[in-house]
């Protein structure tokens, strides 16, 4: 599990906006096709019923003009070998009309207009309408449409992205706001977002949480403060009224329950300022290697200490050396209490990694962080749960990056990165 050096915020992706703009590329061109058709259908349907139209009236002049005289007119033939089949054998003498599709050379496709010249068995008078220059004109129809279709295409594609880039700005405002609460910005708002619309419900809903969030959390801080400085008071009572009773086991045993409770108090101090965000780090130059084995030492517990720093030099880094003891030794502590030795502290470079050979961190730890007033699981031993929450705090304060995993031959492994 790592804990951030500072907040963070979520990195703005640019996918929702291409998203977006591809759906509005996509409809633009389905709208776009589908009107093609449509044109191009009742384009084509409108120049069959004009030519039909035509040939049926040609027909008509044509046969008045073959009764009166016996002359062909309007381009009018008996019995035309190219007629369609269906206007062969017409069943009675009105006039029919048809249409072929069939193209030779510059010719097609066709309407036919027919009509028998008399009775049943006499020869067919038809009539054919070249309809290939309308369809030339409709081929050209759809040329000019598909040009005009992908330069509005063209067009409209930088303004869906454009727009939904808007759209994706304030979206990616708002989850950046979420991030920074989530890190512990607890006064990070999104404020007023133009527009009146969803993404403004959701950047009013995540300040509005933002707020109720703070008031909670404010109370809580401020509640654990009030109890720590209202025992500490007692407790130094406690203590002095300790070193009053005759010394025995009776003695030592309360004064190391009192010194206990005293810790806790303190613990709880530390951690309400850690929360409040009122520590601030003083920085030094200081020997890595030398204030890592003066923090072991004032554990007072046994940790094998090593420095292997490539060129082999004292490595100095500038960072608060009060804090750095402070994360160090708890986390010395915390393998000597809930996990088993022996204990190894290596420095390596800016990293510092403390080490214990038992149990390990359990599984809850590793993947939600350290809780207070909780150690995990009992084989991990006894304690109130602080001292990593305060190692993480100050981590924290010091810029500085703290990951908790097992080893894989078994082990818990914190550690600590220092800033360059």
């Amino acid at each position: 599990m790592t804990v951030p050096p500072a907040p963070r915020t979520r990195p703005r992706h640019s996918s929702l906006r291409w998203k977006i703009a591809a759906l509005a590329a996509s409809t633009a061109l389905l709208v776009v096709a589908a009107v093609g058709v449509l044109v191009h259908l009742w384009t084509a349907h409108d120049i069959r019923w004009r030519g039909e139209a035509r040939a049926f009236n040609a027909v008509y002049t044509a046969m008045d003009v073959y009764r009166r005289t016996g002359v062909f007119t309007e381009s009018a033939t008996l019995d035309p070998d190219n007629l369609p089949a269906e206007l062969r054998a017409p069943a009675d003498g009105a006039r029919h009309t048809a249409y072929d599709d069939h193209v030779e050379g510059n010719v097609g496709p066709s309407a036919w207009a027919a009509q028998r010249t008399g009775g049943p068995g006499s020869p067919v008078l038809a009539i054919q309408i070249n309809l290939g220059p309308e369809h030339a004109n409709l081929s050209r129809l759809d040329a000019a449409m598909t040009v005009a279709s992908l330069l509005a295409l063209a067009a409209a594609t930088p303004l869906a992205v454009y727009g939904a880039g808007l759209l994706a700005r304030r979206l990616g405002h708002v989850a950046e706001t979420a991030a920074r609460i989530s890190a512990g910005d607890l006064d990070a708002r999104s404020g007023p977002t133009k527009g009146n619309d969803e993404v403004a419900d959701i950047a009013a809903t995540v300040d509005l949480m933002a707020d109720t969030l703070a008031r909670r959390l404010r109370t809580e801080r401020r509640f654990t403060a009030d109890v720590a400085h209202e025992l500490r008071t007692p407790v130094g009572g406690l203590l002095a009224a300790a070193d009053l009773l005759p010394p025995g086991e009776t003695e030592d045993l309360l004064r190391a329950r009192i010194r206990g409770l005293r810790d806790l108090v303190e613990d709880l101090l530390e951690i309400s300022r850690l929360d409040a965000g009122a520590e601030q780090p003083v920085h030094a130059r200081i020997p890595l290697g030398a204030v890592v084995t003066e923090a072991v030492s004032r554990t007072g517990l046994s940790a094998e200490v090593t420095d292997v720093t490539d060129d082999g030099t004292e490595r100095t880094v500038e960072t608060d050396p009060r804090r750095l003891e402070r994360v160090v030794g708890n986390l010395v502590v915390n393998a000597h209490r809930h996990g088993g030795a022996p204990v190894q502290v290596t420095v390596d470079g800016r990293t510092v990694v403390v080490r214990d050979h038992g149990p390990g961190f359990p599984p809850d730890l590793l993947a939600h962080g350290p809780r207070r007033f909780h150690t995990g699981v009992r084989e991990r031993g006894t304690g109130h749960g602080l001292g990593l929450t305060i190692a993480f705090g100050q981590a924290r304060v010091l810029g500085a990056g703290l990951r908790l995993s097992n080893a894989p031959d078994g082990g818990a492994v914190a550690t600590l990165r220092l800033p360059g």
